[in-house]
């Protein structure tokens, strides 16, 4: 049977054969007059409509640990070469912050101490990377509502920006930082969380130590690595390229749901 996503995705293209995992395809979208791209913008607005109409608040699916059959596989930066990040990482992380800032009534700053400290969340879940390739994890952490809870969000916060330690590209006009985002919806479901453990380890630096999300009703390159940085936001037109998150400045969908 056609998963909801493929299916959404086949609609919005009135039975197109394209998708995300032949990146090949993609090339180019970044550009403001690429012919897909106007196309694209509008099948991922009606992904993220019909994804919210059809139940949006629906659980992940969670598996057992006899399902995992390997290590999580690390895709994109897997060792950051970023100053600051290579200076928190020879310290165990112990000087490392997690901050919670913008439009919230109450600041806050973590260690990844105090973050450990938090009634934790466990799940074994399925990571689906838009490459094609998936793998079934454990992952442990804080739920990120009980973050954002702590920092009472005002009534105007409608999305969540996570700020990562790890440059993306390196360029004339300077350094890129791999961002993404989520809704408030999103942010508050009970399976997204901010990920300190993998299969009952420390989180690997591979796999984005000291902490990462998890936004397990998504694909892969929504669950931000190298955190640092929370912010309460009402838009997210003002980050990047105005588009909400390093991917999708690159054409790639905003709303990635599965």
């Amino acid at each position: 049977m056609m998963d909801r996503r493929r299916f959404l995705t086949a609609a919005a293209f009135g039975g197109s054969a394209i998708g995300l995992s032949g990146c090949k395809i993609l090339d180019g979208l970044s550009s403001i007059d690429h012919p897909l791209r106007n196309i694209m913008e509008a099948a991922n607005g009606l992904t993220y409509r019909t994804q919210r109409l059809l139940g949006g608040d629906a659980l992940a699916p969670e598996f057992t640990a006899a399902d995992i059959r390997q290590g999580q596989k690390p895709n994109g930066s897997i060792n950051p070469d970023d100053a600051d990040y290579v200076d928190f990482g020879a310290g165990g992380f112990a000087n490392w912050r997690l901050r919670v800032i913008g439009a919230v009534e109450a600041p806050q700053e973590y260690s990844l101490a105090q973050l450990q400290a938090m009634p934790a969340r466990t799940q074994i879940t399925r990571h689906d990377c838009v490459e094609g390739w998936s793998c079934i994890a454990k992952w442990t952490g804080v739920q990120l509502s009980r973050v954002l809870d702590a920092a009472r969000p005002k009534a105007e916060a409608r999305f969540v920006v996570f700020h990562c330690m790890d440059t993306i590209e390196r360029s004339l006009s300077g350094l890129v930082k791999y961002y993404e985002s989520i809704d408030m919806r999103d942010a508050v479901h009970p399976q997204t969380i901010l990920a300190y453990g993998l299969n009952d380890a420390a989180l690997p630096v591979a796999n984005g130590a000291p902490l990462r999300v998890r936004v397990e009703r998504q694909l892969g390159y929504k669950m931000a690595k190298y955190l640092h940085t929370i912010e309460l936001v009402a838009g997210i037109e003002g980050f990047g390229d105005g588009n909400g998150s390093y991917w999708a400045d690159r054409g790639y969908d905003w709303y990635a749901g599965i």
